[in-house]
C-alpha cells in the first residue's frame, strides 16, 4: 500500500513512533510581576494586537526572531537574567498589567446571539488549514490564511463559532532555494517545538479521543484546543500510540503523500470532527464546509440522522442534513477539486458504514458525480458537498459566476447558469492582522481607539482617510518601506554563494534596494494559471525598466511551488540567475519560505503589489485586499476580488475583462499591457514629485484604496455576510 509519494518520502524524520506528545506544557517559573506573559502566550489574540506583540518581542529581541515569533517556545529559551531584567522594567510592567486589562475585558465578553448562531447552537467552522499564526504551522497558503482571518473577525465581532481542523505534525514544507537557483523542500516536527496548543480533556480527565474506521480498522484521534480570542479551534491528531504508525502519519503532512492519504485525511476532519463536537457537548445550527475537504462530515451527519429514526430513508435524512450545512468554494476549475477513485474510496469506506447510510456503493459514489450515471468519472468531494448542503457559495462575485457554469450539468432544471442556486460571499482580510502596526497608530492618533470599529462603516470610514495629511500617509509609507528594505537586507546576506549568481544570496547586501526607487512585490504560489513568467516575458523591455538612471524599478519575489511540480521549479530557477549585464541582481531579489511573517514586511513596504493570474482562474486573491490596506496600489489582472476593488482611482489595471480561448493570445496581450502601463502611468506618477517634493497624485491614489478598499474588503464584513446571507435560514 502506497502512502506517500516518493518525493515526500525524503524528509520526514524521525518517525512517527518515535514520539508522542501529550501536551506542550513546560515548568519554567516567571517572576511574579511577568505571570501574565504565561496565561497570554495560550490565545493568539497577543498576535494581532500591536502591544501583544510588542511585549514578547521586547523580552529578547533576537531570540523572538529565532524562536521565528513563537512565544511559547520564547518563554521556555529566554535566560533567567534577562527575565529578572523586564521584570524590574516598572514601564514594561505596567504595559504588560493595562494589555492583561484589555485581555480580559475582550475574553470576557458575553458572547452575541445572530439568529440562529446562539452560544448554545453555534456555527462549525471546518477546513482543512488554518492560518492564525506563522507560530501555529498548519496551513499552506491563502486557504489557510482566509480561515484564520474568519476566525479572528468572528473573535472581534463576538460570534459563536467553534472550528474544526487537523493537526499536522510536519505542517506545510519550508522552502530553501538552492545555489543553482533550484527550490529545495524540508519538513520541520512541530513536535520539537512549544505550541499554544492544549490537550482537550472529557469530564473524567482523560484525553478525549475520536475513532474512524478506516482500511479496515479503528483509528485514533487526539484533539488539541488553540484558542483564538474568544473562538475555540479543534485540531484532530493521529499520532497517538493506539495507532500503527501508518495510521499515525495520517496527521503528518499538510496536502502531503497519496491520494489516498487525503481520503484518509478528510474522514478524520469531517467524520471524526462530528464526533469531536458530539464528545464536546457541541450543537451546532449551522456546519459551514470551508472547501470540499470536509465534505464526508455531511456523510456523517446522514448516518447519525438514520441511527436515531429507523425507519426514515436516506433521500429524507439528506433532506435534514442540507438544513444543517453551508458549503464554500474556492476552486474556480473542476481539475482543481479534490477527486478519488472508486477503488481508494472502496478501500477507505467499510461496508457498515455504506450500509447504515441505506446505500449501496454505487448509491454512495454517484453522490460525488457531476453526472450520476457515469460510472467512469471519479468521486468529487465538491459535487458531494453542493448535493448535501443548503447554500453553496463563491469567494466572489465573479467566481460565483465561474461556479454556477462549472456545476450547471449538476441542476438539469436549471434553464441558465443564473438559475444555478451558487451565490458568493466576497473574500475579506483581518484589519487588525494586516494593517501595519504604524499605521494603526496613525488611525488612533486621528481616528481614535475605536478606529477597527469606525471602517465597518465605510462611509465614515472613507471621510476619516480623507482627513489624513499627504505627508503623515507618505511618512507612514516610506518608515514601512525602510523596513522592508532591511528585511530584504537581511534575509538575502548570504555567508557564501554559489558559481551562479541568484536573486536569493547576497555577500554583500549593504547597497541592495533603495527607498527611492519604486518597489513592486510580488509574491504568491507558483503555479501554472498565476503566470509567474509572464512578467518575463520581454526581458529586454523589462532590464530597461530596471537598468533607467532616472526613474528606475526594483522588484521582491516570493512564494513556493508544489514539491512535485518541476515545471513551477524551473520557473523559479529562471527568475533567479537572469542577469544579461544588468543592474537585475541587485534590484530584484526573491525571499525564501514565504510565509505570514514575510507577508506582512511585503504587503506593508512596497509601492505597488502585482498580480497576473490568467482569467478567470482567480478565485478570489486576497494579498491584494491586505496590500491595499497599507496603501500599496494594486497592479492587477481584472480577475477575482479586483473586478469588485477597482474603481480607476485606487490602483491599476492589467487588460480587460475580455477572456481568449487561445492562453497564448492572452499572455501576449496581458503581457503589453502589463509593460505599457508600467512604462506609461506607473513610473512616470511615482516619479512626478510636486513642490513639497511629495508624488501627490501618487498619494491621492493611496488615500482612495485606504478609504475605499479597506472597509470592502475586510474579513469583518465578510463574516457578517456569512451571517445574513449564509448562515440564517432564508
Amino acid at each position: 500500500m502506497k502512502e506517500f509519494e516518493s518525493d515526500t518520502l525524503s524528509n520526514m524524520q524521525p518517525a512517527a513512533d518515535q514520539a508522542f506528545r501529550t501536551d506542550f506544557y513546560f515548568n519554567r517559573p516567571l517572576p511574579e510581576t511577568l505571570y501574565a506573559l504565561e496565561e497570554l502566550s495560550w490565545n493568539f489574540l497577543w498576535s494581532w494586537n500591536a502591544e501583544g506583540t510588542a511585549l514578547f518581542r521586547e523580552l529578547d529581541p533576537s531570540l523572538w526572531e529565532r524562536c521565528e515569533q513563537n512565544p511559547r517556545l520564547l518563554l521556555k529559551q529566554i535566560s533567567e537574567l534577562r527575565l529578572w531584567q523586564k521584570s524590574l522594567e516598572k514601564p514594561y510592567v505596567a504595559r504588560l498589567q493595562r494589555f492583561k486589562i484589555i485581555y480580559n475585558k475582550y475574553i470576557g465578553q458575553q458572547q452575541q446571539s445572530f439568529a440562529n448562531i446562539t452560544a448554545k447552537n453555534p456555527a462549525a467552522y471546518f477546513c482543512a488549514e488554518f492560518g492564525v499564526h506563522n507560530s501555529l504551522p498548519i496551513y499552506s497558503g491563502g486557504l489557510g490564511i482566509l480561515a484564520g482571518d474568519h476566525l479572528k473577525s468572528a473573535s472581534d465581532l463576538n460570534v459563536p463559532l467553534v472550528a474544526i481542523g487537523l493537526f499536522y505534525r510536519y505542517g506545510y514544507f519550508r522552502q530553501k532555494i538552492g545555489h543553482d537557483g533550484l527550490q529545495e523542500e524540508k519538513y520541520i516536527d512541530s513536535f520539537d517545538s512549544e505550541l499554544a496548543v492544549q490537550p482537550v480533556m472529557g469530564e473524567n480527565g482523560e484525553r478525549i479521543l475520536v475513532t474512524v474506521h478506516i482500511r479496515g480498522r479503528e483509528v485514533f484521534a487526539q484533539a488539541w484546543l488553540a484558542k483564538i480570542g474568544r473562538i475555540s479551534l479543534y485540531l484532530l491528531d493521529t499520532n497517538v500510540q493506539q495507532n500503527p504508525e501508518v495510521d499515525r502519519l495520517i496527521t503528518g503532512h499538510l496536502y502531503g503523500g497519496s491520494t489516498e492519504t487525503r481520503i484518509v485525511q478528510e474522514k478524520v476532519l469531517g467524520i471524526g470532527g462530528v464526533r469531536l463536537l458530539r464528545q464536546l457537548g457541541v450543537t451546532p445550527s449551522v456546519f459551514h464546509l470551508n472547501e470540499g475537504h470536509s465534505a464526508f462530515l455531511t456523510l456523517e451527519l446522514a448516518r447519525e440522522f438514520l441511527e436515531s429514526s429507523h425507519d426514515s430513508s436516506f433521500t429524507e435524512a439528506a433532506v435534514a442534513v442540507r438544513e444543517q450545512c453551508v458549503f464554500t468554494t474556492h476552486t474556480p476549475v473542476a481539475a482543481g477539486n479534490d477527486v478519488f477513485s472508486t477503488r481508494e474510496l472502496r478501500g477507505c469506506f467499510d461496508a457498515n458504514f455504506i450500509s447504515a447510510l441505506k446505500l449501496s456503493e454505487e448509491e454512495l459514489f454517484a453522490m460525488g458525480r457531476k453526472y450520476p450515471d457515469d460510472r467512469n468519472e471519479e468521486f468529487g468531494m465538491t459535487p458531494l458537498a453542493i448535493r448535501m448542503c443548503r447554500s453553496a457559495n463563491g469567494v466572489s462575485v465573479k467566481h460565483g459566476e465561474v461556479s454556477r457554469n462549472l456545476w450547471l450539468d449538476m441542476f438539469p432544471e436549471a434553464k441558465s447558469p443564473s438559475y444555478v442556486p451558487i451565490t458568493h460571499v466576497t473574500n475579506g482580510v483581518h484589519a487588525p492582522t494586516w494593517i501595519a502596526p504604524v499605521f494603526q497608530e496613525l488611525y488612533r492618533e486621528n481616528i481614535g481607539e475605536d478606529w477597527a470599529q469606525v471602517l465597518r462603516d465605510q462611509t465614515a470610514w472613507a471621510s476619516e482617510i480623507e482627513k489624513l495629511s499627504n505627508d503623515d500617509i507618505w511618512k507612514t509609507h516610506l518608515a514601512l518601506k525602510h523596513l522592508l528594505i532591511a528585511f530584504i537586507r537581511q534575509r538575502t546576506f548570504a555567508k557564501e554563494t554559489g558559481r551562479s549568481d541568484t536573486i536569493n544570496e547576497h555577500t554583500n547586501t549593504r547597497k541592495l534596494f533603495s527607498t527611492d526607487i519604486l518597489t513592486v512585490g510580488f509574491a504568491r504560489r507558483v503555479a501554472t494559471y498565476k503566470r509567474w513568467n509572464l512578467l518575463l516575458s520581454d526581458l529586454e523591455r523589462l532590464l530597461k525598466m530596471v537598468d533607467d538612471a532616472e526613474r528606475p524599478v526594483q522588484f521582491v519575489f516570493a512564494g513556493k511551488s508544489h514539491p512535485q511540480d518541476r515545471g513551477a521549479k524551473r520557473i523559479l530557477q529562471d527568475l533567479m540567475s537572469i542577469n544579461h549585464n544588468s543592474n537585475w541582481q541587485n534590484r530584484a531579489v526573491f525571499i525564501e519560505d514565504y510565509d505570514q511573517e514575510v507577508a506582512k514586511y511585503l504587503v506593508q513596504g512596497v509601492d505597488v503589489w502585482m498580480n497576473v493570474p490568467r482569467r478567470p482562474l482567480e478565485a478570489s486573491g486576497t494579498s491584494g485586499q491586505k496590500a491595499a490596506m497599507n496603501g500599496v496600489l494594486n497592479f492587477s489582472i481584472l480577475d477575482g476580488w479586483w473586478i469588485e476593488g477597482y474603481n480607476g482611482e485606487n490602483g491599476f489595471a492589467i487588460g480587460d475583462l475580455n477572456e481568449d480561448k487561445d492562453d497564448a493570445v492572452s499572455d501576449a496581450r496581458d503581457a503589453n499591457s502589463l509593460y505599457s502601463i508600467l512604462e506609461n502611468e506607473i513610473i512616470p506618477m511615482f516619479y512626478n514629485k510636486e513642490e513639497s517634493g511629495l508624488p501627490g497624485e501618487w498619494i491621492r491614489r493611496m488615500k482612495n484604496a485606504l478609504a475605499t478598499l479597506t472597509p470592502q474588503f475586510s474579513s469583518d464584513r465578510m463574516v457578517k455576510d456569512y451571517i445574513e446571507k449564509i448562515y440564517a435560514k432564508h
